[in-house]
This record gives C-alpha cells, sequence and structure tokens, in this order.
C-alpha cells in the first residue's frame, strides 16, 4: 500500500485529509488501487521529514512548514539527491513532496490550483475542458491560454492585490503575475511585503500599505486574500466598490481562509450584484488537490 500524508502544524483543522481520503475510496473502487493518507503533526520540521523519509511514498505540505520543506529539497538537490520544480523555485515554498529516481521532488500546487482557479473565474468550464483535451498537465495549457486572451479578457493591463505575503501569499503574488498582472503586494508587516519585491524583481511588484486597502480593492481587478483573519475594512466596503473599474471585466475576488472566510454572506451579496466573482477558500482547496494529485499518486484523479 502507498502511503501519503500531510506534513504541517497543527493540521488537525485542515480538510485536506478528508479530501483526499475521499479520493483515494473513490480512486480504490474504480480501479483497486490502495492508499492511505495519515496527519504527520508537529512543531519540529526536521522530525516530520525524517518520517516522510521513512514511511511515505509523498506528502503535502502546510503552514508553518513551506518555505524550509522548499530549502530541505534545495539543499538535497545541491547534493544531487532532489529537484525543485519552477514554480516552487520562484515562490520559494513547496507544499508537495515526492519520492521519485532522482531523489526527493519539490512542487508547488498553491500555485497551479490559483492559476486555474483564476482561470475558472473569468472562464468558467475551462478547467473541465483542459482537463479532457489535456490530461494531467492540463493546468499548464490553462496558464498559456489565459496569457494568450488577456487582451480580449481586458481594455487595458489587469491589475492584481495580493493581501498577505506568506507561504501562500509569495504564490499568489507569484501566479498573478505569471497570468499577466501587474501585481500589488500588502501585508500587515510591511517589510515581509517589501523583502518579497525585492527578493523578485522580475516581476515589478509594487508594495502598498494596509492603509491603502479599501482604495486599492477599488482599483484592482484582481484580489487575493491571503491573511488568516478578516480586516475590518472589508466591512467599510459597498457594492460599487466591488464594481469594475473599466477593464471590461467584473472584479475576481478569491481568498485562501475556508474554515472562517473572511468575506461572509453579506460581502458576498456585495460582489456579485456588481457583477463580480468571489472564488471560496474550499473552491481554491479543490482546485490544489485536483493540480497535485497526479503529483502526489502519479495516477490522475476520479471526479
Amino acid at each position: 500500500m502507498d502511503k501519503f500524508g500531510l506534513i504541517g502544524d497543527p493540521v488537525a483543522h485542515s480538510e485536506s485529509p478528508a479530501l483526499f481520503k475521499k479520493a483515494y475510496s473513490e480512486k480504490r473502487q474504480e480501479d483497486g488501487s490502495e492508499y492511505s493518507y495519515d496527519l504527520i503533526e508537529g512543531g519540529d520540521f526536521e522530525v516530520s521529514f525524517e518520517r516522510f523519509l521513512k514511511e511515505y511514498k509523498a506528502v503535502n505540505v502546510t503552514s508553518p512548514f513551506k518555505e524550509a520543506a522548499f530549502q530541505k529539497v534545495l539543499s538535497l538537490a545541491g547534493e544531487g539527491k532532489g529537484t525543485v520544480s519552477g514554480p516552487a523555485a520562484r515562490i520559494g515554498a513547496a507544499n508537495i513532496l515526492v519520492k521519485g529516481p532522482e531523489g526527493i521532488s519539490a512542487h508547488n500546487s498553491d500555485f497551479t490550483g490559483l492559476i486555474i482557479s483564476i482561470a475558472e473565474a473569468y472562464y468558467p468550464g475551462i478547467v473541465k475542458e483542459f482537463r479532457a483535451e489535456f490530461g494531467g498537465q492540463f493546468f499548464v495549457k490553462v496558464h498559456q491560454f489565459f496569457r494568450q486572451c488577456l487582451n480580449r479578457t481586458f481594455n487595458r493591463k489587469p491589475q492584481a492585490l495580493v493581501v498577505g505575503c506568506g507561504g501562500f501569499g509569495r504564490a499568489a503574488a507569484v501566479a498573478a503575475a505569471e497570468l499577466g498582472f501587474d501585481t500589488a503586494l500588502m501585508n500587515r508587516t510591511p517589510g515581509k511585503a517589501q523583502a518579497l519585491a525585492e527578493a523578485l524583481p522580475e516581476y515589478g511588484f509594487i508594495v502598498d500599505q494596509m492603509a491603502d486597502f479599501k482604495e486599492a480593492v477599488k482599483e484592482c481587478d484582481l484580489i487575493i486574500y491571503a491573511l488568516p483573519v478578516a480586516l475590518p475594512e472589508i466591512k467599510e466596503l459597498s457594492a460599487d466598490d466591488y464594481a469594475a473599474e473599466n477593464s471590461g471585466h467584473g472584479k475576481v475576488i478569491l481568498e485562501a481562509g475556508y474554515k472562517e472566510p473572511a468575506f461572509d454572506s453579506t460581502d458576498r451579496l456585495k460582489i456579485l450584484s456588481a457583477d463580480g466573482t468571489y472564488v471560496s477558500g474550499r473552491q481554491l482547496l479543490f482546485a490544489q488537490a485536483l493540480t497535485g494529485w497526479s503529483l502526489l499518486t502519479g495516477s490522475e484523479p476520479v471526479l
């Protein structure tokens, strides 16, 4: 039996295990595959990593260890014992580790999940269509399609705002920039946003102050909310604040949190009444799992 798991601290609150166990169960019913998915919880990443090496084929990695997982495999790669995917290298964080013939490979499905979530918001149905046509690497084709259609989707250069510059926020910033958005960064500790902008000068990130949150939401076409708590300013936003800014398309608001969303039902109604699109944390979680499944298991998921 192939064993898989989730490294993090804490992880008991995560919905990833339930999602993957359901997928594993459906896969077993389809082709008889045997999988297990465990929680690998603890405050010492090195201890959890050793468990992975001894017991598991592949693992997901969640907060606060995504950067540590990346650095670990980067070090192994320097010894010829590992590889790092392009997105993980650009972001400086990994949330999937897989054993293979070249050692341990590190990947970032936050990035790929964001790519397809954003594209689906602008082109409903694209994920199903491209999965059917291109299989496991469909997200690469989705990315290419979005970039090729950028000038047809918007009547000016689109702007994105990423609120929160932790591990997921870093992935969000790179994903938005890779899709063609001029991207602004905002963090409660401004130095963290500035450090990210300086670490990736090729993307031309703009650093905004948290005090400018409301005005930035009005100006931007895509807002990716990656803070673990809701800013009080969200309640002050009106439907007019979510209206499109002469871009040719309604705003898209995507948030990472799914346990206690920052945008509640009232906020979502404001977004929808302004012809905007809200992408929930659960939708994003599914997208991450969809793009990460084949990396973890080497097979296609059953949906």
